[in-house]
Formats: structure tokens, sequence, C-alpha cells
């Protein structure tokens, strides 16, 4: 914030708005009142550490002395504010569903409380039995909730919640094409693709059979589409849920795959053209790794000149077709006899797709014409005679 500091901004010699200083000394007012903000709650945690420090140098907890009371005191305010830091950063559904997973995991661990009190189990035994099963229950309950807390529709409430929007952690459904294709993995890797990735069962159950075919060509697909995710599952920012949810009246996986983004609300991540279409028009998000791919290749425009090597013989008369390095195919025209030749072409056009791009260009075989010899050559080494003068030479006259 301090670059805002500057009565003149930079950009005001070059045509800035006259009302840019005012936005300047708001965003300065803005930072103070950040600046406030914080020390007022450093002062509410200093405050509630020393009431928690003179609580235990007060009442003595389990008989200590006022010295160790007071350390238990202060370790104590410390653990709650770390813990009150980590909640800050969860979202709001997250802590809806760690709320609802703990109250059900109390009263699960009440019920159980009254069943043993019917029986003739010693106290000493009943009451740590009691203990152990609250502890474990809403711990698992917490953690549990707040897993699939993600998974959880605010907006179909309305409301308080209807302009929840949790964009860091929206739900994507990957399918078994993207999961083998394994360029989600290197996406989620660069941290372009965060929040939970949702892995329906009957997709791991498709990807076993995969791997467990007698092709060795499938086998080897379905342990790739495995190893990929394994890498998916060690990465920080990513997490990967498995959905038990399954469609019995739908026989398609595609279909499957539709129904389970419409229950969470997600969007699908697919390479496959017909899913990509089908998934569109039932009002599905998706994101389509060819198309990204696409997107990040480079720019060719009409008119620019590239160097490619003639791979093979076109379907057209006096074709020849090259690749780039990304696998994009280049059609050279008048190229045929330049097959296994590197040359220079011409672009002529370019045709975008949805399953690709197409380069097509034109070979210029007039620049392997030889080229006219110099003119001293011509005249039989007229260099290394000696350069005749300008204007004559009257001297002698």
């Amino acid at each position: 914030m301090a670059r805002y500091s500057n009565p003149l901004p930079r950009n005001q010699s070059v045509g800035q708005p006259e009302n840019l200083p005012a936005k300047t000394s708001s965003a300065t007012r803005n930072a103070g009142a950040q600046v406030g903000t914080f020390w007022d709650m450093l002062a509410i945690r200093v405050i509630f550490t020393i009431i928690c420090v003179a609580a235990g140098f007060h009442f003595r907890p389990f008989s200590l002395t006022r010295e160790t009371a007071s350390l238990v005191g202060l370790i104590f305010a410390i653990s709650v504010i770390l813990f009150e830091l980590r909640l800050r950063r969860a979202s709001l559904r997250r802590l809806i569903g760690a709320a609802a997973g703990s109250i059900l995991g109390i009263l699960g661990a009440y019920l159980t409380t009254l069943v043993l009190a019917h029986t003739s189990m010693p106290e000493s035994t009943r009451s740590f039995v009691s203990l152990a099963a609250f502890l474990v229950m809403a711990y698992i309950g917490l953690i549990l909730g707040a897993n699939k807390g993600d998974m959880l529709n605010l907006q179909a409430l309305g409301g308080l919640f209807g302009n929840e929007r949790n964009s860091r952690h929206t739900c994507k459904v990957l399918d078994t094409s993207v999961i083998i294709d394994g360029r989600v993995a290197d996406v989620a890797e660069s941290q372009f693709l965060d929040g939970t990735l949702i892995i329906p069962h009957f997709v791991l159950r498709e990807l076993q059979l995969v791997a467990d075919s007698a092709d060795p060509l499938k086998r080897q697909r379905g342990r790739r589409g495995l190893e990929v995710l394994q890498r998916i599952q060690k990465i920080p920012l990513i997490d990967v849920q498995i959905a038990e949810d399954d469609f019995q009246n739908v026989a398609d996986v595609d279909m499957k795959l539709i129904e389970l983004a419409k229950r969470y609300d997600a969007k699908i991540i697919t390479n496959d053209f017909n899913l990509n279409k089908v998934a569109t028009l039932q009002g599905i998000d998706i994101l389509n790794v060819n198309q990204l791919a696409n997107a990040l290749k480079p720019v060719v425009l009409p008119g620019e000149t590239m160097r490619v090597f003639i791979l093979r013989e076109g379907k057209e008369y006096n074709q020849g077709v090259a690749y780039l390095d990304d696998g994009t195919m280049v059609v050279v025209d008048a190229a045929r006899k330049m097959i296994n030749k590197t040359v220079d072409i011409s672009v002529t056009s370019v045709h975008q797709t949805t399953a690709g791009k197409m380069i097509f260009g034109r070979y210029d075989d007039r620049g392997d014409q030889p080229r006219p010899a110099p003119i001293a050559a011509v005249e039989g080494h007229a260099a290394d005679r000696p350069p005749r003068p300008l204007y004559p030479d009257t001297s002698r006259s």
C-alpha cells in the first residue's frame, strides 16, 4: 500500500484523469482502516490472553501451582487464537458442514451413553466408555462434516445464503477420458486448477476394468489413469473426494456424469467432444482440456513465414504435410517434391476448431533457383583491379 502514498501518480503526465488523486486518497483511507482493524483484533486477542492467564492464576485447576496454572492459561489462549485464525480461512460451507457433523456426533454419543446407563457395567468403566464415545464421535462428525461441506448447495436455500459464492472450492467432476489423458494433472500442478475434484465411483470402476483388460494397450491406459489420480491426490491445493452416488436407472456413463454434476452443482472436466456438446445443451459448465491446449498454442497469422519439416504427401495434388512441435498439422501447397526436407513457407490461412487447429501455407519454389553471380565474379575478379578515378587526371596537360 506504500505506492499509493504519492500525491501525484506516474500516469498523471500521460493523460491521466484529474480525479485519480481522489481515488488515491480513498485507497490510503482504506489502508488506514485495515490497519485499524488489525490493531483492534490484536487488542482483543491480548485481552483474551490476559483473562485466560488471570483465570488460571486465580482458580488453579488440577491443584496446580499459581505459576503453572498461569502457564496453562497462556497455552490455552494461544491454542484458541490459532484455532480462530484457521477457522477464518474456512469457507461457510465447511463451517456449516463441520457444525452439523459435530452436532450429529454428540447426539450419537449421548444416545450411546443412555444405552450404557442400563447395563451392569461398573461406574468407572461406563464413564470412560461414555467419554471416549463422545470424543471419537464428535471428532469424526467434525472432520467428515467439514470435508463434505463443499458439496452443500447453499444457493438453493436463498435468503442469507443466496449470495454465497465459493469460487475457490468449486466442485469439478473428472471424466474417464481426461483422467487417462493425464494433462489435467499437469494443469493442477501448475496451480491453474484448485478446489474440490469429485471422482465418481463408477468412473473408478471403469478405470479398474480398463486396467484389468486382456488387451495390453487398454491395460496400459487404465494403469496410466490410476497413476494420474495418485498424482492429483498429492497436490496440496486439490481436495480429491470419491462420490459414491450411482444412478441405477441410467446406463450411459456420460449421462451419469451429467446427473452427478447437476446434483452437486459442479463442472465437468473432459476432453470428450460428444460429452462436451450434450452437457452444454443441458446447461452444465464444461472445462475442456483440448480447448485449453488450443488456447495456449502460439498464434500464427496469415502472411507470416515459418520453417517446417515436410513429413509426407497431402491428400490434394502437389501438397505436403508437416507437423509443429505441439502436434498442429500444417498443410503446404506446392511442397510435394520437398518431402523429408525443411523449408520456409508462407502462412495463407488458419482454421480453428474444437478438435484442434490446422494451418495452411504455401511453399515458394522460386527460392531454390540459383542466384545470379556477383558482379565482381562476372567481370573476372574486377574487385582486385585498382579503382578507376572519378575525374580524369589533368595534371599532365
